[in-house]
């Protein structure tokens, strides 16, 4: 199998397991909102907000030093998965010790994430199990993952989000046990997948305390740490807007803002399929490697553009039928929202030649450039244009951050790009998230017009892309190389 051929069979995988979850997951939704009360739902939101910020702290970050590191044929798996363990473990335990200090000390930030700290305070023995069974799932699918059982790693996934669901309605709906069932249900459910992943996968065969090489633990946190402040810069970057415009709006306007979201969130999750399985070709296919790189990124762009074009055009509909009617006016957000998450999408896959280079302070600098531009222009642009204001806040600081690793990422990958194509392509996206935005007259026929040439300019490159996933014999060995 040639490297294309593996990289669209991994991507189909988990592109199976992620949508077999969210459909799960969203069946899951309604029947919580029957059995517990408003105040209730948020409070098990706010529990889960809470531990999944605390999780990359808590852990150090050395999840995703797992994967990287596991893909890594110079180092033996055994001191990745032995490293990963007991660094999750040596957290959970510092947690427990430090449980009466956390709501104190993290207060400033609750409130930022309008989490009650009394919640947090009551529930803490919850958050903390939720806090390791969550670690510890990571580290067994991760390092699953990072072992090349993506069959097994798709399939735990479904697994996971259908025992999740099972244990919600028992313990919610059949006990009543309200916030404390569905925390017990995300803790019940963790505890199943990491038993699954032990039995099916053997993974604890890798844990050997006593042989690990000293060099490998300091060689995974120098990686890992990093990525802790960069998961929160992006977690700044993706939620600040939200609260500067309730704060310089209206709750109701963050409101709508939130809903609008929901729809280039669907470009994210496609993207998101994308880059689990794009990360692993990423580190193991070593030869040829940057006309490999230009080839993906290449298709990848001109699919994320088409994607979007057709999102915008679609935009209207898609909002009445995602949203309740009170919330249709979203809407008008949605364009350059969209235009937004093809940066997002961009930003995320040059992350992956930190990631194969091991440059996790690359990525850590360039999140601090995006959150602070991003917060910066939310200060300036909410006041003079609104939400979308805000929006063009966001896309401004994912396009920079874009451009500073484009640069930066030649000096270990030469990803060739044209920068004219790219151009237009912009272009064209903004031109059309304009016309929909303000409704120029014929703007239908525009927005028609405009998405099918976005498909013709950029169809090339897929179809480019299908023939070499289709090619074999020695053209696909000459290309290999």
């Amino acid at each position: 199998m040639n490297k294309y051929k593996r990289l669209l069979s991994n991507t189909l995988i988990f592109a199976i397991g992620t949508f077999s979850s969210k459909v799960l997951s969203f069946l899951l939704t309604p029947l919580l909102s029957h059995a517990l009360s408003p105040a209730e739902f948020s409070i098990t939101n706010m529990i889960v907000d809470m531990g999944n910020l605390l999780l990359p702290v808590v852990t150090l970050g050395i999840v995703n030093s797992i994967i990287r590191f596991g893909l890594d044929r110079s180092v033996k798996k055994s001191d990745v998965f032995s490293t990963g363990f007991f660094t999750i473990l040596f957290g959970f335990l510092l947690l427990l010790v430090l449980q009466p200090v956390i709501v104190p000390v993290l207060t400033p930030v609750m409130e930022l994430m309008d989490i009650e700290p009394k919640y947090v305070s009551q529930y803490m023995m919850y958050l903390i199990c939720f806090v390791g069974m969550s670690s510890m799932r990571s580290l067994f699918s991760q390092f699953t993952r990072a072992r090349g059982l993506v069959r097994l790693f798709a399939v735990d996934g479904i697994i996971s989000t259908f025992t999740t669901v099972l244990f919600s309605c028992l313990y919610v709906m059949v006990f009543h046990m309200g916030v404390v069932g569905y925390i017990s249900a995300i803790i019940t459910s963790d505890t199943c997948s990491v038993i699954f992943l032990a039995i099916t996968s053997k993974n604890l065969r890798y844990l050997q305390p006593l042989r690990i090489d000293r060099a490998v633990p300091g060689a995974m946190l120098r990686y890992s740490i990093p990525m802790v402040p960069n998961t929160i810069f992006w977690w700044i970057t993706n939620i600040a807007n939200r609260f500067l415009i309730a704060a310089l709006m209206s709750q109701t306007d963050a409101g709508l803002y939130v809903a609008a979201y929901k729809v280039p969130n669907l470009i994210v999750l496609v993207s998101g399929i994308f880059m689990d399985a794009w990360q692993m070709s990423a580190v193991t296919e070593t030869k040829g490697r940057n006309r490999f790189f230009t080839r993906v990124f290449t298709a990848y762009y001109a699919l994320m553009f088409m994607a979007a074009s057709g999102v915008i055009l679609f935009s209207k509909v898609i909002t009445h039928i995602l949203v309740a009617d009170d919330y249709y006016v979203s809407w008008q957000y949605i364009p350059l929202l969209v235009v937004a998450t093809v940066f997002t999408c961009l930003v995320n896959f040059l992350g992956s030649v930190y990631m194969m280079e091991k440059k996790s302070m690359h990525s850590l600098l360039t999140a601090i450039v995006g959150a602070g531009v991003n917060v910066g222009l939310n200060f300036l642009l909410i006041p003079v244009w609104g939400v979308n204001g805000s929006v063009v806040a966001m896309l401004v600081s994912y396009f920079v951050v874009f451009l500073i690793r484009m640069a930066d990422t030649k000096r270990y990958v030469r990803i060739r790009v044209s920068i004219f194509r790219m151009s237009v392509n912009t272009a064209l996206l903004l031109v059309q998230a304009l016309i929909m935005i303000f409704e120029f007259p014929l703007w239908i026929l525009w927005e028609i017009l405009l998405t099918a040439l976005m498909l013709v300019l950029n169809a090339k490159e897929i179809l480019e892309s299908v023939m070499k996933i289709l090619h074999r014999g020695g053209k696909a060995s000459a290309e290999n190389g």
